[in-house]
């Protein structure tokens, strides 16, 4: 079947050359708009400014004499091209809306533990504060990935973590509240058996925040000033009714049934009609100023500003068509009021600008305004503002107001309930069993008991689950219609049949270096018209790999322990020896490649802006040695110099620095001067410091209070210039920024732009593409965005490994293809009718291959350029070119042998080759 499947290809190849052609230059127009390798590099690491989020300002309104009333800060976005050069019109992307920490997403203990078997624990921590903790054995999103969701309610919040399923290895409570940095206690936690237990934790769970929305509305006439005068707006306009139709349907609040969100729907005391709609498993309802009872006497029209001004997110359109409008959040006096939408509509061309103001405290939230703010799609206007409030009052939420008071109320609740279960501490409905095994099973001693009590446990936790939605206060967004949406970080099929298992990769033109334990090093073309071609055989064992293609270097770590070392090669040589069909080279053939004092190396890093020079530190037990390469030669045409030897005698080796220990995780951070200001972060023991790389000396960047650590990595990203560094470790990502250096000191202080975020599951691999950031797991690939740290997606992928991520990332899973996983459910509501229910499905992956069939890996690609919206520069051709072809017929397994089945085929032997397919495909 292989060989049929290569057959088909090679043949389709041969009849497709118009389309060969188109392809060559399609890719040399990614080329010419590219500006350069570096943007490439930038754009993976994170170079960003959070400048696409507006600034802060103090904002003062005045009456009509020109006396000042109020004033405030406010954040305000307004879209300007002045502001950033990353949002111009042209390279906005509607795939940039998302809500930010989605219930479907969030909410857990709804969606994975009510109503299925699952395990309750109460305990009190060193400083005498109760807590809980819930624990399901999941299967998630009914892909066969087993895995532990645990979920730890105290008075500061929860906090929510996933844990891998082993058969073999037994999980304790004990284990868990470790993972959660939670190890001291004043009383172990014990089992809680009644089921009544799920209503409260469910109404912890709701603390929260709404599922459901209420948005003011407020019609405001041109040159209005005054609150008092917008408020007294009796009745809006045709561009005003326009507006509304587009937000949601009109309803009759005399016997509504749906989320009213605070209106009377028996008397009509607060009106007879409002505006509503469902959004993506959301109800939404609109308090709009000219729905809502007027009255001539009361100038302060207050019954209207009781909704409105309780509102903590306000619409505010505005009448006319002036490009600069003059309403400012503080012309509003609310004391809930965190945020404005300013919209004016333009009738002449038919569009909307829009522009927001936040209040100082909020947090930043997305999505960024496009610049201009101003949308001509209808559709695509509805869909970017409602995700802008609905992301807007979430976060909102956190501002210290909001997250006090329902810090208050939380801890009230866990004490309140912890009060209650004391007295039943000697009647069975606190399990004694201290740090029982979380095990799916029934004990084996009283199986009916228990049986009996899990049936009523399901029983109980369905039902309440069931009034939940009935209710209205249960996340929808589950329910699925309407149209496929493709998300930026959507995969692509880049090798659907991988033998080996992979120990790392980096890419090389359109294709992929990949370095296997039982092959060597392969290639693999993304066009799957060749078979992987092998490079290095199997005694060059490869653990680092980086492809450098400005400089025409590739660089390796290969074996481990003391025979350790690093290899320097050169690209063109390389290449030259595909295409001259050479012998596969073999660790004796790259003797001359050794960079011979980096022996015992056991982890490497460069620097990813490497414009003058390429700085390597090679980490030799607690040793760092550094290297540097200049620049290689360039001839008269500003090309590279020819040169047929090894690179190995164009590095230097600077200096050695000796650490207190062995680094685990390794970074380059480059100084604004880039003399005597480079910096090194390294990660041991239980924390991060920052090397000095023309000095040596050490500072504390961080340290991790945690019992055990898990180092992830240390990522450089840079805002607006300057630098910083993601930390990964455990759970936590925390951003630091590093202010350059003050003489030989860094200046490592607390900043405004600091935040720390926890992921659900613990990473292996981070990858910062902004606005994303990435963390691929053992199943899964968990999305956030980089400025907040708030979640946007996570994609269920089974037995998941990131190989490469230096331009496009590349992954390795062990679920086949499948072209449903290439297109995400997330649905944009229908025009026709704003009220149908929206929502989001993750991609379904197939499942996993059964006994007795071959276990093969599968790759998998996500472009780089769909994430950062922008040109991102790659060769023309692939290092693979199409001459070559190395055993069509042959099992990848062949290609070890050696040379003699590479072979140079003429025209005369591909139609030969083609027209034996054709027979063997059509049965000639």
């Amino acid at each position: 079947m292989p060989r049929r499947g290569r057959g088909r290809d090679f043949h389709r190849y041969l009849e497709g050359g118009e389309r060969d052609k188109e392809i060559k230059k399609q890719r040399e127009r990614e080329r010419r708009r590219a500006d350069s390798a570096s943007e490439d590099l930038g754009c993976r690491r994170g170079d960003f400014s959070r400048k696409h989020y507006g600034s802060v300002e103090l904002l003062i309104s005045s009456d009509a004499d020109g006396a000042i009333q109020r004033a405030g800060r406010f954040r305000v976005e307004n879209g300007s091209s002045d502001e950033t050069t990353d949002y111009t019109p042209g390279t906005w992307r509607r795939t940039d809306v998302h809500l930010e920490n989605p219930e479907y997403h969030t909410r857990w203990f709804f969606k994975y533990f009510l109503g299925k078997v699952h395990q309750n624990y109460i305990g009190t921590d060193a400083e005498k504060n109760p807590f809980y903790l819930s624990v399901v054995l999941s299967d998630q999103n009914n892909q066969r990935v087993p895995q532990y969701r645990a979920i730890l309610w105290r008075k500061t919040g929860t906090l929510k973590i996933s844990l891998p399923y082993s058969p073999t290895k037994t999980l304790s409570v004990k284990s868990i509240l470790s993972a959660m940095n939670l190890d001291r206690f004043e009383k172990g936690p014990r089992e809680i058996l009644n089921p009544e237990i799920q209503k409260d934790l469910l109404v912890l769970e709701e603390q929260e925040g709404s599922v459901n929305f209420k948005f003011g509305v407020l019609y405001a006439k041109d040159g209005q000033l005054t609150d008092d005068e917008m408020f007294s707006n009796e009745t809006g306009s045709q561009s005003f009714d326009k507006f509304l139709n587009l937000l949601g349907d009109t309803i009759s609040l005399q016997g509504w049934a749906g989320y009213r969100g605070g209106l009377d729907t028996k008397n009509d005391t607060t009106g007879m009609n409002s505006i509503y709609t469902v959004y993506q498993g959301h109800e939404l309802m609109f308090h709009v100023s000219t729905m809502l009872p007027y009255s001539k006497e009361n100038k302060q029209q207050v019954e209207r500003k009781r909704h409105i001004g309780n509102d903590i997110v306000t619409i505010v359109f505005q009448e006319g068509e002036d490009a600069s409008p003059s309403f400012k959040p503080s012309m509003i006096r609310s004391h809930f009021t965190h945020i404005f939408a300013l919209v004016r509509y333009n009738s002449q061309n038919d569009s909307y600008r829009l522009k927001i103001f936040s209040e100082e405290s909020v947090p930043l939230f997305g999505p960024p305004l496009p610049s201009p703010p101003v949308f001509t799609d209808h559709q695509e206007f509805r869909d970017f503002l409602l995700v802008k409030l609905i992301n807007g009052e979430k976060a909102t939420l956190e501002t210290p107001t909001f997250a006090q008071k329902r810090q208050r109320t939380l801890d009230m609740l866990i004490r309140s309930l912890y009060q209650d279960l004391i007295p039943d501490l000697h009647k069975n409905m606190l399990n004694r069993r201290s740090f029982s095994d979380v095990l799916p099973e029934s004990p084996k001693s009283a199986r009916k008991k228990e049986e009996a009590r899990q049936a009523e446990f399901v029983r109980i936790g369905q039902a309440l689950k069931l009034k939940t939605i009935v209710r209205g206060d249960a996340p929808t967004s589950l329910v699925t219609t309407g149209l496929c949406r493709k998300e930026p970080w959507e995969s692509q099929s880049f090798c659907s049949t991988f033998p080996y298992e992979t120990v790392c990769a980096d890419s090389w033109g359109q294709s992929l270096l990949v370095a296997t334990e039982a092959a060597g090093v392969m290639m693999i073309d993304d066009a799957q018209v060749l078979p992987p071609v092998q490079v290095f055989d199997k005694t060059m064992v490869v653990k680092q790999i980086h492809v450098v293609e400005p400089q025409d270097l590739l660089i390796t770590r290969a074996d481990k322990g003391k025979d350790a070392r690093l290899y320097v090669f050169r690209l063109s040589m390389l290449k030259r020896g595909l295409e001259e069909r050479q012998l596969v080279r073999t660790k004796c053939d790259s003797r001359e490649n050794k960079l011979e004092k980096t022996k015992g190396c056991h982890l490497y890093s460069i620097n990813t802006h490497h414009g003058s020079e390429l700085r390597i530190v090679a980490a030799i037990r607690n040793k760092l040695l550094l290297i540097t390469r200049k620049q290689p030669r360039l001839d008269g045409l500003g090309t590279l110099a020819a040169a047929t030897h090894s690179p190995v005698d164009q590095f230097q080796y600077i200096r050695e620095i000796c650490l207190c220990d062995a680094p685990v995780v390794m970074a380059l951070v480059d100084g604004p001067t880039g003399e005597n200001d480079n910096m090194i972060c390294v990660a041991y023991k239980h924390q991060f410091d920052l090397i000095n790389e023309s000095t040596g000396d050490a500072y504390r960047l961080h340290h991790v209070d945690a019992n055990r650590v898990n180092f992830v990595a240390a990522i450089d990203v840079y805002e607006d210039g300057e630098a910083g560094l993601l930390l990964c470790y455990n759970y936590i990502c925390s951003y630091k920024k590093v202010c350059p250096f003050n003489g030989s000191t860094p200046m490592i202080q607390s900043n405004a732009s600091d935040l720390h975020f926890s992921w659900n599951q613990m990473p292996n691999a981070i990858v910062c593409a902004f606005p994303y950031i990435l963390a691929f797991t053992t199943d899964s690939i968990e999305i956030r965005l980089v400025v907040n740290g708030n979640l946007v997606y996570t994609a269920v992928v089974p037995e998941l490994q990131l190989t490469a991520s230096r331009s496009d990332i590349y992954f390795v899973s062990s679920a086949p293809v499948n072209s449903a996983s290439n297109c995400s459910s997330r649905d944009t509501s229908s025009q026709s009718s704003p009220q149908t229910p929206t929502g989001y499905e993750m991609p379904v992956f197939p499942l996993p291959l059964g006994d007795g069939e071959t276990q093969c890996k599968h790759i998998f690609k996500i472009p780089l350029s769909n994430l950062v919206g922008r040109s991102i520069e790659r060769p023309l051709k692939s290092p693979l070119v199409n001459k070559v072809v190395t055993g069509l017929t042959a099992p990848v397994g062949a290609l070890m042998q050696g040379s003699s089945h590479t072979l140079s085929l003429s025209r005369m032997e591909i139609k030969e080759i083609a027209s034996r397919t054709r027979k063997e495909l059509l049965g000639e």
